[in-house]
């Protein structure tokens, strides 16, 4: 019953969202949570002093928006690390707007307004978004779901990736096989294009689209086909083989690579003859059975780019398998000539509890990964109407790209990351990431309460990107509107952090 009240009130006040005007737009109105809330500390921890690590120098995709801002995980390389500040910590302010929708994929326009799809159980809005009140300026209601049964919460196709370009354009793939590009002129959204990919997809979800360096709109689908659409508007497509899937995103670098993980191998693909060719395809170990916290039985993570592409061996690419007992970061060259033998292959997290459903974060000299490990959903398993506990886990594996090895940097085995994309931020050295303590681990400022009425609990945690120590952690909030249920941690122009939830986005950032 509390669980059916709770859901009750989210939508009732989605509701009273769609119809408070405002002179920004539509005035934002709070996911409500939990009254639990009050027994808990607001803060652990102390606010950090920006220490800088080298920023990262990845080239700007002719046909995306400016790195950093243009698409889920930041840029083209899909690097999860931003060279602007974030938070650190300074008496930081909690808002949060209500659309019972997850606005998962955050981007920025050019005057720092935030450009977000929104996804529900029964379709998805593109909306544009004051990034201070987080009031709604515009939307656009892409195309509903032509089967509501369809909805899952590990399927991320029909908006759950998109892209900003260079002009301020969202493209965004529909549940319908379309893909539209939805310009951003004033406070206004207006559909400026309309491929057709759906004689491709045959009903598979279009799990991502993005440009290569050539303007060519790629996209794959679940099912595991390939293709992309020329500037013409030509389509050309190919399938993986039999039995492969695809779950996440993809990357692109500047020789004209497209970088894709299946459930069973990774690819670099490139136009050959005006068609989509494999130039080559690497397999990996994918283990024996769809973990707790995976969407599927394989590489849970897009792939991430590490060095430019005119680099030794064409640069570096790396993600994640699916191995047993333990799972392994992987990293290889990725130029035209072939992968070549792996360059590092290092375990991570305890034999038969470790799983990662996110891209690793490219920092200086290594890479960070998550344990997502016993993540079931969002839906409380029981009469606590908390979630299950996943296990803990965050590493940096240090790497030498020029020579091949790696090992273990730090190793943090307390903060819990059940699906968040962890990002790092160069300019204050620290690892960003959302965290759902044990009803054990929950700070009380008093007595606790028994671990059966402990609430859902869930807190915006910064790590320190040279130790993986803690600095600090601020709740955000209970209940189920505020699980990011895979959704990242984006930082804005404006120095604030956004976490996209099931009830809509939240907003974190320092005050004065």
């Amino acid at each position: 019953m509390r669980r059916l009240l709770t859901v009750l009130s989210l939508l009732l006040a989605a509701s009273l969202a769609t119809a408070l005007p405002s002179a920004f737009g539509v005035a934002a109105i709070p996911i409500p949570s939990d009254p639990r809330d009050a027994l808990l500390q607001p803060f652990v921890g102390a606010p950090s002093t920006a220490q800088p690590l080298p920023l990262q120098h990845v080239p700007q995709h002719p046909f995306m928006a400016a790195n950093d801002s243009s698409n889920l995980h930041n840029d083209a390389y899909q690097t999860d690390a931003y060279n602007r500040p974030g938070p650190i910590g300074k008496n930081l302010k909690v808002k949060s707007t209500l659309f019972v929708a997850d606005c998962g994929s955050v981007t920025f326009d050019k005057l720092g307004r935030i450009v977000t799809v929104c996804v529900s159980p029964t379709g998805a809005t593109l909306r544009l978004m004051n990034p201070t009140t987080l009031a709604t300026i515009a939307s656009y209601n892409l195309p509903a779901r032509k089967n509501v049964g369809s909805f899952s919460f590990q399927n991320f196709s029909g908006g759950g990736y998109f892209y900003l370009d260079n002009l301020d354009r969202a493209v965004v793939s529909t549940f319908t096989g379309h893909i539209f590009t939805i310009k951003v002129s004033g406070n206004t959204l207006t559909k400026v294009r309309d491929v057709d990919v759906s004689a491709v997809a045959q009903g598979s979800g279009i799990q991502s689209a993005l440009p290569d360096w050539h303007n060519n709109l790629w996209f794959v689908t679940v099912s595991g086909k390939v293709g992309f659409v020329t500037p013409g508007g030509v389509v050309r497509s190919m399938s993986l083989p039999t039995g492969e899937t695809i779950a996440n995103s993809f990357a692109m670098d500047e020789s004209g690579g497209v970088f894709i993980v299946s459930t069973a191998a990774l690819y670099r693909f490139d136009v050959k003859n005006g068609q989509p060719s494999v130039t080559w395809r690497q397999p990996y170990d994918n283990g024996s059975r769809v973990k707790p916290g995976q969407v599927s039985q394989g590489s849970g993570t897009t792939p991430t780019l590490i060095g430019s592409a005119s680099a030794a061996g064409g640069g570096s690419i790396a993600i994640t398998d699916n191995a047993d007992p333990k799972m392994n970061v992987l990293v290889f060259r990725r130029g035209k000539a072939g992968p070549g033998p792996v360059l590092c292959k290092q375990p991570i997290f305890a034999d038969d509890l470790g799983s990662d459903e996110n891209s690793l974060v490219s920092v200086p000299g290594g890479l960070i990964a998550e344990n997502n490990y016993g993540y079931e959903g969002p839906i409380p398993k029981d009469v606590t109407l908390r979630s299950p506990d996943t296990e803990p886990g965050v590493v940096k594996v240090a790497v030498d790209y020029a020579n091949g090895g790696c090992h273990i940097a730090w190793e943090n085995d307390q903060v819990r990351v059940p699906t968040v994309v962890s990002k790092a931020d160069l300019a204050t050295g620290l690892l960003y990431t959302y965290t759902h303590p044990s009803a054990a681990e929950l700070p009380w400022k008093a007595l606790p309460l028994p671990n059966a009425l402990a609430p859902e609990t869930w807190f915006f945690t910064a790590l320190d990107l040279r130790t993986g120590k803690q600095v600090f952690s601020k709740l955000v909030g209970s209940n189920l509107g505020f699980n990011n249920n895979y959704a990242p941690v984006s930082i804005g122009p404006d120095g604030a952090a956004y976490v996209g939830t099931l009830g809509g986005l939240v907003r974190i950032a320092d005050g004065s």
